[in-house]
């Protein structure tokens, strides 16, 4: 197992907490946000940034794991991992918490990809560092 890359952990973690404000925030705002702004849970955006730290850190970890010299010649599984994750844990987790909540389809669709582009970002932040 090689080191962690610990400046690649920060930065994906600040990438991902970028995109997802920018995810959720501004390209797909709820309807409710425009109408009833006081609405907002004030620590909802630090409760999204420790839980994208332990997300990095989890993914410096597969990465570290993977090894140095692996990651270099196969870089896609810096994506597979990132994805795989999302897809396999992060999504259904969203999902069904939402359907358990009555929340639309589309606005759930929307969360699912919104935390998959967020996941694949870190993934990318991570390549981009090899």
């Amino acid at each position: 197992m090689g080191p962690v890359n610990w400046l690649g952990v920060v930065l994906a973690a600040a990438v991902a907490w970028l995109v997802n404000l920018l995810w959720h925030r501004v390209l797909f705002r709820p309807r409710r946000m425009l109408i009833a702004s006081n609405e907002r849970q004030p620590d909802s955006a630090l409760s999204v940034a420790v839980i994208l730290v332990i997300a990095a850190i989890m993914l410096g970890h597969f990465y570290a794991r993977i090894g140095v010299d692996m990651m270099k010649a196969k870089p896609w599984l810096y994506f597979m991992q990132s994805g795989g994750l999302a897809i396999a844990f992060v999504i259904p987790a969203v999902w069904l918490t939402q359907r358990r909540s009555a929340l639309e389809p589309m606005r759930r669709l929307l969360d699912c990809v919104g935390w998959l582009v967020v996941y694949l970002a870190m993934g990318t932040v991570f390549w981009a560092l090899g």
